[in-house]
């Protein structure tokens, strides 16, 4: 293993490794039906506790994954955002994607575009990577934006198969950025 990625601090947040206390907002999260909406269902706890413990064995592996996203002058857990391996079976599949999901209450305060740019940086400064990848359902307009501020571009669409090819979520778009590519400040 390579560099070691535990916390990054930006302006405003601070991404980090997860705590026990993160457990259960995390769970209200994604039990919430609004804020997945753009997924084929929510998570019960268990589901929940299985996403938090499988990233934590990524970071141990790897130095860096999904970091637990927190607002730095609350100190409240407010989701998360970071790296994770894109799936088999998509456009990318086996390079990086970066990704978040974050409370209702901390949406449309730019804390999903903070938080990426930062994980691009940990992404092409940190561990070298040449690439990453990002995607959602193509009804998912406000993630794709997002992807848009980070300097990312459309790449594609596709069928996503883990979706059922009965749901409206079924349909996705991926983008992606080099580490060449121009990315914001």
């Amino acid at each position: 293993m390579g560099q070691r990625f535990d916390e990054i601090r930006t302006e405003r947040l601070i991404m980090r490794r997860w705590r026990d206390s993160d457990r259960e907002p995390f769970a209200e999260l994604n039990g919430d039906a609004d804020t997945m909406r753009f997924f084929p269902s929510t998570l019960d706890r268990a589901a929940s506790d299985a996403f938090v413990d499988r990233n934590e064995a990524r970071f141990e592996r790897q130095g860096f994954g999904l970091w637990a996203l927190e607002i730095a002058a609350a100190g409240r857990f407010i989701g998360f955002t970071g790296l994770n391996p894109m799936p088999d079976g998509v456009p990318g599949a086996g390079g990086m994607e970066v990704g978040w999901r974050l409370r209702k209450d901390a949406w449309h305060h730019g804390y999903a575009t903070e938080a990426a740019l930062a994980a691009l940086d940990v992404a092409f400064d940190g561990a070298g990577l040449d690439e990453i990848w990002s995607m959602t359902a193509v009804l998912n307009e406000p993630s794709q934006a997002v992807m848009r501020r980070i300097g990312m571009t459309r790449y594609g669409f596709f069928e996503h198969p883990s979706v059922p090819a009965s749901s409206p979520l079924r349909p996705h778009v991926v983008y992606r950025i080099g580490r060449a590519d121009d990315r914001p400040s």
